[in-house]
């Protein structure tokens, strides 16, 4: 049993976004990722991140909701794509999806430690990421299986960590089946999105 403890050295490294994770001790943080003084086998690491990452929202997304809340102004429509209910006012008989349905509403993903713009590529590529509408009670995370030939990766640069990536994929919400429609930019990785019903569901 001693011989498969994991004896490896880590430190706390931290984003702009002041996003939390582990790093090898030895090796160089990755790009975009800093130092913040503490090390150790890595439970104790794991220990320190929980203890200071107390609110799971990036910086960015925080500042945003601060001045929302402050000025709130109305977001702009989109357009519904071919098979989704335009996003107007639904009766769905659920509060929640009816009012993600209406217009774009702030989004971000929550992913697992590790760089996180490679988590969420590693995301895409395996079909199903995770969408939280941080401005609902509690933050709703959604998984969304993600439908390829609606979604959109062409003007991302994960190596560089920059561009946007559009998001579609179906799920039901409280039993409702809904698509969520989502772009996210990839420095700060959130963005704007919504829900649409799908065809044939109305209620």
């Amino acid at each position: 049993m001693e011989r498969d403890e994991d004896t490896t050295l880590y430190k706390v490294v931290v984003n702009h976004e002041e996003q939390y994770s582990i790093w090898p001790a030895h090796r160089e943080p990755p790009l975009g990722w800093r130092e913040v003084g503490q090390s150790g086998l890595k439970q104790a690491c794991l220990t320190y991140i929980e203890a200071v990452w107390t609110d799971m929202r990036p910086l960015s997304l925080r500042q945003q909701m601060a001045q929302a809340a402050a000025s709130p102004a109305l977001s702009p429509q989109r357009e519904p794509a071919p098979g989704m209910h335009a996003a107007t006012a639904p009766r769905t008989g659920d509060a929640l999806v009816e009012r993600l349905c209406r217009g774009d509403h702030p989004v971000e993903c929550r992913l697992a430690s590790g760089p996180p713009v490679q988590a969420l590529q590693e995301s895409i590529d395996r079909g199903y990421v995770h969408i939280t509408f941080p401005n609902t009670q509690g933050g709703t995370t959604l998984g969304v299986r993600l439908d390829h030939d609606r979604s959109d990766v062409t003007q991302a640069d994960f190596a560089h960590q920059s561009g946007t990536v559009h998001l579609e994929g179906r799920l039901s919400l409280n039993y409702v089946p809904v698509w969520c429609i989502a772009d996210i930019d990839l420095h700060t990785l959130r963005g704007h999105g919504h829900l649409a019903l799908v065809e044939g569901c109305t209620p």
